[in-house]
């Protein structure tokens, strides 16, 4: 099993950033004899709220920090479209355990780094001594995209596994949200930041709303700008087989849904990754367009476009089904 379900980042020398559909490893790229830590170790991250600190920053700032920080103009619609993103959260019930997935925040830019770095260079076979350099490569770029929003958004989700089997108690079963607590979850038995593997950061999906939010050089075959695109979607390799990929894919046409006036949703699968293109198809998604065989001379994997019309959605963070952690096309 290919450890993203779609990845699209390639390295480009003149920007430093990734932003083609595949890295090509390098001869003349070299191998860091010692590695520096671009990111966290650790693949945990504490859920707070704002009032847990008198010196934090709220959500709200947040958000606005990265656009402002351009001297960008925010109109109104911009700033609806913000707030949209500050308040979006997807729940979901799964066999094993529960996620919850929401766009990432700047103080999560680390973790996140460091799961796509790890995804990245095994779907690529290469060596681990690369993780490093990937990892900085892709923080450029993650930095560079976070301040498109609202155009562009990165979504993370977090799983918690159910403490006793059969038996799980559900975020939503007690009537009350997360955010409206007054207390970090590292305070509550069993919340994100436990000591045991509750709450790990679980994996990762980036979503393009509009022309604006473009990648400048766009993967072949080449959907249209002006049209939501899903990319760049990690699963923690332990914790795969789980409908977490599943669900990443589900939160975005959510979040497309309350973000684009477009129904066209695009993303790219590797003609080499069976189970992302399973469960693609599975979930809707139609081959548009294939790359010629041709690409093989510029050293990229072959790959399908593939398109789905979304449904216009009366009610969000809905599921219909739980997923089965056997089901092989599910990440």
């Amino acid at each position: 099993m290919a450890a993203t379900a779609s990845l699209s980042f390639s390295l480009d020398p003149h920007r430093h950033l990734f932003s083609n559909p595949h890295f090509t490893p390098s001869t003349s790229l070299p191998i860091p004899k010692h590695p520096l830590r671009f990111f966290h170790n650790s693949n945990r991250y504490t859920l707070k709220s704002s009032s847990s600190s008198s010196t934090s920053t709220t959500p709200t700032s947040s958000f606005l920090e990265a656009p402002l920080r351009t001297g960008r103009f925010l109109s109104n619609e911009d700033l609806d479209k913000l707030k949209t993103l500050e308040n979006f959260s997807y729940y979901q019930e799964l066999e094993s355990g529960s996620m919850w997935v929401r766009v990432m925040r700047s103080e999560e830019l680390d973790i996140t780094v460091g799961l796509l770095a790890e995804s990245f260079a095994e779907s690529m076979l290469l060596p681990s001594a690369y993780v490093a350099l990937l990892g900085f490569l892709v923080k450029q770029y993650l930095m560079e995209r976070r301040e498109l929003m609202p155009h562009t958004a990165t979504l993370i989700g977090f799983y918690r596994k159910h403490r006793d089997e059969g038996k799980d108690e559900s975020f939503e079963g007690k009537g009350e949200s997360f955010e409206g607590k007054g207390e970090s979850f590292e305070e509550k038995d069993g919340g994100f930041g436990g000591e045991d593997e509750d709450g790990i950061l679980a994996g990762t999906v980036e979503v393009c709303f509009d022309k604006k939010g473009a990648n400048a050089s766009t993967p072949t075959p080449t959907p249209p700008k002006n049209s939501p695109y899903i990319s760049n979607m990690a699963v923690k390799k332990s914790l795969r087989r789980r409908g977490i990929g599943w669900h990443l894919l589900k939160a975005s046409e959510e979040l497309i849904s309350q973000m684009s006036s477009s129904r066209e949703a695009y993303l790219h699968c590797r003609m080499i990754d069976a189970a992302p293109f399973n469960m693609y198809t599975k979930a809707g998604y139609n081959v548009v367009k294939t790359d010629s065989i041709l690409i093989l001379l510029t050293l990229q994997r072959r790959k399908h476009l593939m398109y789905k019309r979304l449904p216009v959605l009366t009610s969000f963070s809905v599921s219909e089904t739980l997923c089965s952690e056997d089901d092989e096309n599910h990440y």
